[in-house]
């Protein structure tokens, strides 16, 4: 019996040694599977999370040789042509674009462009040298407090129809360098110079004038 229970005790501890090996092994592949997952998972996770940034030079003010493209509506995305622009208004909302690299620089709402087609007479010496074919731009973004210009209606304090901020009733003149004829304002619209190349409507230089509302203090 005692030898028995000897034989039994001594095989023991050879027979549970094999199991702590094993275990050891395998816990140490679990380990690194698990690495490799989590790696894999990580690799996988990035390219969406850099899709969702807005692309390189998408905030950056309009440069000289952008073209415009439609802001707004059925032709969202698409070039403007000096045919596109209504003579007399309304006005088309825009987009600068590089066409080297096809971004729209949209990421900043300060960006967008009001398009107007007036009576080149009707404009003022300095209106007129930004112009093209009586075609003009400005900043579509009120110098007051920052909200858009949405409205293109008869004048307050005239006979002549005007850029028109619905949020407290500021009003641009766009034949006059959109200086402000009616509402709390305190400038006139950035005006962008325009050149015209193969039918397309460009920029021809940086904004003139300061860009978006008044800031407190």
């Amino acid at each position: 019996m005692s030898r028995s229970s000897f034989t039994t005790n001594s095989a023991s501890p050879e027979n549970s040694t094999e199991p702590e090996v094993d275990a050891g092994i395998e816990q140490t592949r679990r380990t690194l599977l698990l690495g490799a997952l989590a790696s894999t998972a990580c690799l996988g996770c990035s390219p969406p999370a850099r899709a969702g940034e807005d692309p390189p030079g998408s905030d950056e003010r309009p440069q000289k040789g952008d073209v415009l493209v439609f802001s707004e509506g059925d032709k969202e995305g698409k070039l403007i042509t000096a045919a596109d622009v209504p003579a007399g208004g309304p006005p088309v909302h825009a987009w600068p674009k590089d066409p080297n690299t096809s971004v729209v620089r949209s990421a900043s709402r300060l960006n967008e462009i009001l398009i107007i087609k007036l009576d080149p007479a009707e404009l003022d010496e300095k209106t007129r040298a930004r112009a093209v074919d009586g075609i003009i731009a400005y900043s579509a973004i009120c110098s007051h407090a920052g909200c858009p210009v949405t409205a293109w209606v008869k004048s307050d304090v005239g006979d002549k129809e005007v850029f028109k901020c619905m949020c407290h009733n500021s009003e641009y003149d766009p034949r006059a360098g959109a200086q402000v004829v009616f509402g709390p304002a305190p400038r006139r619209l950035a005006a962008l110079p325009l050149a015209l190349a193969d039918g397309s409507l460009n920029v021809a230089g940086n904004f003139i004038g300061k860009v978006g509302g008044a800031q407190p203090g």
